[in-house]
C-alpha cells in the first residue's frame, strides 16, 4: 500500500519555498504520492479555511515535478465543473506524460455555493456536470493515445459519487472518513479500487469515540487505521495533516514531524 500527503498549496505561510520544502519532506519521509487541493475564485466561503494566495494544483504540481523524481502527484480533489473538460484532458494528460506517467487526478463535485455563483456554474447541476465532464475526459483522452490517460480517483461517499466511481474512476476516494463507514461501503460494493484520504491529527491519548475519523488518534491508532484500510484493499491512503486553521501554513515544521512519527511506526509495523 502506498502512502501519501495531502500538502497545503494555500494560505499565509505558503509560499514556493515552502512547497519545494514540503516536497522535499515528503519524498525524504518515504512517501509515495503528493497531493494538493483545487480552488478557483477564492470567494468568502472558501477564504475561510483555505485562503490566498491559492496556488493553482496543475502549475504547482508541474513546477513541483521538476523537484522531485519518483514522487507521484496528484489532486484531491479537482473540482471538475469549474472548467472545461476538454482542458482537464488537456492539462492533464501533459502533466501525466511531462512528468512520466506520475499524475493522478482525484475529482469531485465541489461544495462551495459562492464559488460556483462566481465562475457562472449552476451549484445545482454540479453532480450532472461531473459525470457528463468525466465522460467527455475519458473519451479525449482515447483520441490522444497512448500514455494520455491518468489514474481517476472519484471523490466522495454519497451514493452517487459511489456510482461514479464504478462508472468512471479508476479507485473511489472518499474523504476523512471513519474507518467502519468505509468497510460498509466496501462490503456493499463492487468498485475499480480504493484509495482514501484520511485525517492526520495525532493526540497524547487514545481517541475513544464510535465516530472518531480514520487518522485521528494517538500514534497506535493511526497506524491501526493504516493497517486496517491495507486490509480492506487500500492501494493508497492519503494522510491530510491540514486541520483547518491556514495560520497552520506559517508552521509546516508540526505537520512534518506528524508525518515523520507515523511513517516511522508504520515500518516498524510493515
Amino acid at each position: 500500500m502506498q502512502l501519501g500527503v495531502n500538502v497545503p498549496n494555500f494560505g499565509p505561510g505558503t509560499d514556493p519555498g515552502v512547497l519545494r520544502a514540503w516536497a522535499m519532506v515528503v519524498e525524504g519521509l518515504g512517501f509515495d504520492l503528493l497531493m494538493v487541493s483545487d480552488h478557483v475564485a477564492v470567494t468568502a466561503d472558501v477564504a475561510q479555511r483555505y485562503p490566498e494566495p491559492f496556488y493553482d494544483p496543475f502549475t504547482t504540481l508541474s513546477w513541483l515535478a521538476g523537484h522531485t523524481d519518483g514522487l507521484r502527484l496528484g489532486t484531491t480533489v479537482l473540482v471538475l465543473p469549474y472548467r472545461n473538460p476538454l482542458l482537464v484532458a488537456r492539462m492533464a494528460s501533459s502533466l501525466h506524460r511531462l512528468s512520466g506517467g506520475r499524475f493522478v487526478l482525484g475529482v469531485g463535485v465541489g461544495w462551495a455555493r459562492q464559488e460556483f455563483d462566481a465562475l457562472g456554474v449552476p451549484f445545482g447541476t454540479r453532480g450532472r456536470l461531473t459525470d457528463e465532464y468525466l465522460g467527455t475526459v475519458r473519451e479525449a483522452w482515447q483520441e490522444q493515445g497512448d500514455g494520455a490517460a491518468a489514474p481517476v480517483w472519484v471523490g466522495g461517499h454519497s451514493d452517487a459519487a459511489i456510482r461514479r466511481a464504478v462508472e468512471f474512476g479508476d479507485a473511489w476516494h472518499p474523504l476523512r472518513l471513519p474507518v467502519e463507514r468505509m468497510r460498509s461501503v466496501l462490503a456493499s460494493h463492487t468498485l475499480p479500487g480504493f484509495a482514501p484520504r484520511t485525517a492526520l491529527r495525532l493526540t497524547d491519548h487514545p481517541v475513544d469515540d464510535p465516530e472518531r475519523p480514520a487518522g485521528v488518534g494517538d500514534l497506535e491508532q493511526v497506524v491501526g487505521d493504516l493497517r486496517e484500510l491495507r486490509e480492506l484493499g487500500a492501494e493508497a491512503v492519503v494522510l491530510d495533516p491540514y486541520h483547518g486553521d491556514p495560520e497552520e501554513t506559517r508552521r509546516p515544521e508540526a505537520a512534518w514531524r506528524a508525518l515523520g512519527a507515523v511513517v516511522e511506526e508504520w515500518r516498524k509495523a510493515a
